[in-house]
């Protein structure tokens, strides 16, 4: 009896391992066929993202074109390992390969191209990236938890600096993008400051004060332990604006004991802010575009027609400066819908806005009838049939696609000037590239004045002083005049705007690697 149960024992083993290996066999036939941009070698990987739950956003990246100029983006193949590694994260691929277009001329220089490549591949590893759980409790006492992240990109030129984003779109791949093109912008400023990004998917829509309160104080429970003067210095995004940042520099004192201290930028000027930090953005956006319309069309801002998107800081203040200087501002915009002011927005107008968004935290909806613009609902100003002179994106990334870039110019504008990072999609650029008479100036550029002034506050930190509105914001004219120079040195041999923002960053920073000894 004993001899049958051993007999059948061996025959079950023998059917269990047989079952065992045609499984694996299948399974690896399967990742074979699925997985081409991990198992494929010889070609160059197919830039698939992967199945996300939050639909709405996966369904957006896989619309997304990556690749509009085959020919040339076959010439990166030095990018392929990069390609395949993190071909989930389609965003932050389609940032480089943008960026690397761009800078083929210096790739394909006989004597340095070689060590180009070679530094361009190391800037877009990041040095090191923290993600951490963030729990938080809402007012009916139930438990959530989010991830955050910090992407310390590169500490070439000084400490990671970048600002913090609260959105339901963030993850690693988006911080990525926006980090790597931080390290340009911050180049072309002149301030000793490296790229970083940072943030979580946490969304602020729709939570009390309280919850917002719960949330900033667990995440920087988190990552104040990475945070120094010297090592990284971030400041606010999307999501991210006084308010959050007070909270979070609040619980940094706490938990550090340590006051004064330059840890984040964008503060209240009550301990530590500088002035004019949170206009930075969206003045310096105007100081450029006003001395682009300038220097490209020989015509003031007065009586230009202005489209804005966005109605967050930047935008707001975008709007502010550009009233001031005399120029019709015919829209604003949130996620749900745009207000249309035919004959401009007003001063009054502005109020309104101002109250809605940043006291009532409200939508723009709710101003139907209020101001003397028209609401329209679930349209963004690239949509409308409207003639604007200059487009001013200020929203987020990928805001403007192939048919709002044909809408700008069927009806004429004059200047494209980005106030979010990468809004213009890669189909919308090619779109702008084909008619080299409207100007296109790079949110790497445009944008720079926020992280501009963040690094004054920074000194100001250092010095434990704080400088007049009057100064600072003549500091960031200056600097505005500087970026501009920058990409115009490139513009005489033949380039574009946009290239010489990312030439003059780029090499900038190379040379700075290669004398720090880290690329040869």
């Amino acid at each position: 009896m004993s001899l049958y149960f051993q007999s059948l024992f061996c025959v079950l083993v023998t059917i269990l391992f047989q079952a065992k290996s045609t499984s694996a066999k299948t399974a690896a036939t399967t990742r074979t066929t699925t997985s081409p941009s991990v198992l494929n070698t010889a070609n160059r990987p197919i830039t698939q993202p992967i199945k996300s739950r939050n639909t709405k956003k996966t369904d957006q990246i896989l619309n997304m074109k990556l690749n509009p100029q085959e020919k040339s983006i076959d010439e990166l193949d030095f990018l392929d390992d990069l390609r395949s590694k993190y071909s989930h994260q389609p965003v932050f691929i389609q940032c480089v390969e943008e960026i690397a277009l761009s800078l083929l001329p210096i790739f394909e220089d006989p004597e340095n191209g070689a060590f180009y490549k070679r530094a361009f591949v190391a800037m877009t590893e990041p040095e090191r990236i923290m993600s951490f759980r963030v729990p938080w409790e809402d007012d009916q006492g139930f438990l959530h938890f989010n991830r955050g992240w910090r992407v310390e990109f590169s500490s070439v030129l000084g400490p990671y600096k970048g600002g913090l984003r609260f959105h339901p779109s963030v993850d690693e791949g988006v911080l990525k993008f926006l980090g790597f093109e931080q390290i340009f912008k911050n180049a072309l400023t002149g301030l000793p400051m490296g790229g970083g990004k940072g943030g979580s998917d946490f969304n602020p829509k729709g939570k009390s004060e309280t919850e917002i309160r719960r949330f900033c104080q667990s995440f920087m429970t988190e990552l104040f332990r990475y945070l120094h003067p010297s090592t990284d210095v971030p400041a606010g995004d999307i999501g991210v604006g006084g308010r959050e940042i007070g909270y979070m520099y609040g619980t940094y004192k706490r938990l550090a004991n340590k006051h004064g201290e330059g840890v984040l930028t964008g503060k209240s000027q009550l301990f530590g802010g500088s002035p004019l930090r949170p206009e930075a953005t969206g003045f310096g956006l105007v100081y450029i575009t006003q001395l682009v319309v300038k220097k490209k069309l020989n015509r003031s801002m007065e009586g230009l027609l202005c489209a804005v998107s966005g109605s967050g800081n930047v935008a707001q203040n975008a709007a502010k400066k550009l009233m001031e200087l005399g120029a019709k501002v015919m829209t604003l915009s949130d996620s749900n819908g745009v207000l249309l002011f035919e004959e401009g927005m007003n001063k009054k107008d502005f109020d309104e806005i101002v109250q809605c968004k940043n006291v009532n935290r409200d939508r723009l909806s709710s101003l139907d009838g209020k101001t003397s613009g028209r609401y329209i609902a679930d349209q963004c100003p690239w949509n409308l049939d409207v003639h604007f002179d200059v487009a001013l994106p200020c929203a987020t990334q990928n805001e403007i696609d192939e048919a709002g870039a044909e809408m700008l110019v069927k009806n004429g504008v004059l200047a494209l000037c980005e106030g979010a990072n990468l809004p213009t999609n890669l189909e919308a650029q090619e779109v702008i590239r084909g008619h080299p008479d409207i100007i296109y100036l790079p949110g790497k550029a445009s944008n720079a004045g926020g992280v501009a002034v963040s690094g004054l506050e920074m000194s100001q930190n250092s010095q434990r002083l704080t400088w007049t509105e009057e100064e600072v914001d003549a500091k960031l004219q200056e600097m505005m005049e500087s970026i501009y120079h920058q990409m115009e040195e490139v513009t005489q041999s033949g380039g574009t705007l946009e290239k010489g923002a990312n030439r003059a960053g780029f090499l900038k920073v190379a040379t700075a690697m290669k004398e720090l000894g880290w690329v040869s």
